[in-house]
C-alpha cells in the first residue's frame, strides 16, 4: 500500500478513500458515453447523411479503443505519477467530447469516439491498479465495488438521462453533458489523486516481467471468467428491449423500465460483492455462477410470465454484478505481480466481453430467433389494459411520462394475456 497519506470518509458501513468517489464519477461518465450514443444514432445518421449501419460504427469503434487501449495506455503511463495519469486520461477524454460536440464532419466523430475509449480505458486500468496500491487488502473488493458502481449507475441513470437529453436536445447535447460531469470529476481528481505511488517510488517492474504474471494459471482462470460472465451479461443486456418488447410482450410505454430494473439489480448486485468479495469471495463464486446460469434458463422458458419476468431482470441484474464485480476484485488480487499492469488486464477482461457478447446474441436472434428453436412459435403476445384497448389511448393521450410508465408496469403484472388473433385485433 502506498505510504501516502489518503483522506477517508465514512459513508456508514463503508469507510473508503474520499478519492473512490471522485473516480466512481469519472467511470460514471465514461460508462454513460460507452453505451448512450447506441440510442442516438438516428440523429447521428440524419445529422451527417450517413447510413444507420455506418452510424453504429461509433459504438463498436468505442468498444474495440477500449480493448486495444487498456494495456496500451497503462503501458504508458508506467512509472508516472496517478494524478498525472489519471488527470492526462480524464482531459484527454473531455477534449475528446468537445470536439465531437463541435464537428461537422463524421470522420472526425468517428475519430472522436476512438480517442475517448482509448483515455478512457487508460483511465480505468490506472484506476484499478491505483485502487489496489491505495487500500489494504482486506478492503480491496469494497473499494473496486465503489468504482464498478459508477458503471451501474451509469446504465441506471445515465444512459436514460443522456437519451433524454438527446432527444430533447440533439445528440450534441448528450455529449456537452457528459463532457460537464466529467470536467467535475476532472477538478477533484487533479486535486485529490496520490501525487505518488508505491510503484513510482521503487520503480516499476519491468514490463516484460508484469506480462509474464499473465501466465500464472489462476489470472488466466479468472481473466477467462471474467470474459465469459460479462460476455453473458452484455449478450442479453444488449437485446432486453428487443426481447421485451418481442417474446416478452411488454408494453412500448413501458420498455424504458426493462434496462432500468436491471441496472437497478446490478447496482446492488455490485454492493453485495464489495461486503462480501473481500472475505467470501470463493462463497460468493459458487453460488452466483451456477445461480446465474439457472436465472438465464428460467428467463427464456418463462418469458409469458410478466411478474416472474419483471422479478428476474432485477434478480439476473443483480448476480451478474456481484460475480462480474467479485471477479475483477480476484483478477486485481491474483495479478500482483503486474503492480501497473494489472488493472489493464481487468479493463481488458470486462471490454472483451462485452464486445463479444452482443455479437454473438446477435448472430444467436438471427439464427435461432428471440426465444430459440426450443419454443417455435411462443411469442408471448403484448397485454392489454383491464379494459381493453385504453392503455394504448392511456399511453397516446399521456406521452411516455412517469405516470403512463407507472400505469403500464402496473397493467403488464396484472393484466392477463390475450390469445394471438386478439393481439392482431388490437
Amino acid at each position: 500500500m502506498s505510504a501516502h497519506p489518503v483522506t477517508f470518509t465514512n459513508f456508514g458501513w463503508m469507510l473508503m478513500p474520499a478519492l473512490l468517489y471522485l473516480l466512481a464519477v469519472a467511470v460514471f461518465a465514461q460508462g454513460t458515453s460507452e453505451f448512450v450514443l447506441a440510442g442516438l444514432l438516428l440523429g447521428v445518421s440524419a445529422d451527417f447523411d450517413v447510413s444507420s449501419a455506418r452510424a453504429g460504427l461509433l459504438t463498436s469503434a468505442f468498444a474495440i479503443g477500449m480493448v486495444i487501449g487498456a494495456p496500451l495506455m497503462a503501458a504508458l503511463g508506467r512509472g508516472l505519477p496517478p494524478r498525472r495519469t489519471l488527470a492526462g486520461f480524464l482531459t484527454l477524454f473531455v477534449l475528446a467530447h468537445v470536439v465531437g460536440a463541435l464537428t461537422r464532419d463524421f470522420d472526425v466523430l468517428f475519430a472522436t469516439r476512438v480517442l475517448a475509449a482509448l483515455a478512457n480505458a487508460g483511465f480505468l486500468a490506472v484506476t484499478l491498479s491505483t485502487v489496489a496500491d491505495l487500500v489494504p487488502a482486506e478492503r480491496r473488493a469494497r473499494a473496486l465495488s465503489v468504482i464498478l458502481g459508477g458503471t451501474t449507475l451509469a446504465l441506471v441513470a445515465g444512459v436514460p438521462a443522456g437519451s433524454l437529453i438527446g432527444s430533447l436536445l440533439g445528440w450534441r447535447a448528450s455529449l456537452w453533458a457528459i463532457a460537464a460531469v466529467s470536467l467535475i470529476a476532472l477538478c477533484g481528481v487533479a486535486l485529490a489523486a496520490p501525487k505518488s505511488s508505491s510503484s513510482v517510488e521503487r520503480g516499476p517492474f519491468p514490463l516484460g516481467r508484469e506480462l509474464r504474471a499473465l501466465a500464472g494459471r489462476p489470472l488466466q482462470v479468472n481473466l477467462a471468467l471474467g470474459v465469459l460472465v460479462n460476455g453473458a451479461t452484455f449478450c442479453v443486456f444488449t437485446y432486453l428491449v428487443v426481447i421485451a418488447s418481442g417474446p416478452a410482450g411488454v408494453a412500448e410505454n413501458v420498455l424504458p423500465a426493462v434496462p432500468a430494473v436491471f441496472g437497478a439489480g446490478a447496482f446492488v448486485g455490485v454492493t453485495v460483492a464489495g461486503r462480501l468479495g473481500d472475505v467470501s469471495w470463493y462463497r460468493l463464486i459458487a453460488w452466483t455462477g451456477p445461480l446465474l446460469v439457472l436465472g438465464w434458463a428460467l428467463m427464456a422458458s418463462t418469458l409469458d410470465m410478466a411478474p416472474l419476468f419483471w422479478a428476474l431482470l432485477f434478480v439476473q441484474g443483480a448476480l451478474s454484478f456481484a460475480l462480474g464485480g467479485t471477479l475483477i476484485s480476484r483478477i486485481m488480487v491474483t495479478a500482483h505481480e503486474a503492480p501497473t499492469m494489472g488493472g489493464s488486464f481487468a479493463t481488458v477482461a470486462l471490454n472483451l466481453g462485452a464486445v463479444l457478447g452482443p455479437i454473438v446474441g446477435g448472430v444467436s436472434i438471427e439464427a435461432l430467433g428471440e426465444r430459440g428453436r426450443c419454443s417455435p412459435g411462443r411469442s408471448r403476445p403484448r397485454r392489454p389494459s383491464c379494459s381493453g384497448g385504453a392503455r394504448r389511448r392511456r399511453g397516446a393521450e399521456r406521452g411516455r411520462g412517469a405516470r403512463s410508465l407507472l400505469e403500464g408496469i402496473r397493467c403488464e403484472l396484472t393484466c392477463p394475456a390475450r390469445a394471438g388473433p386478439d393481439r392482431e385485433n388490437a
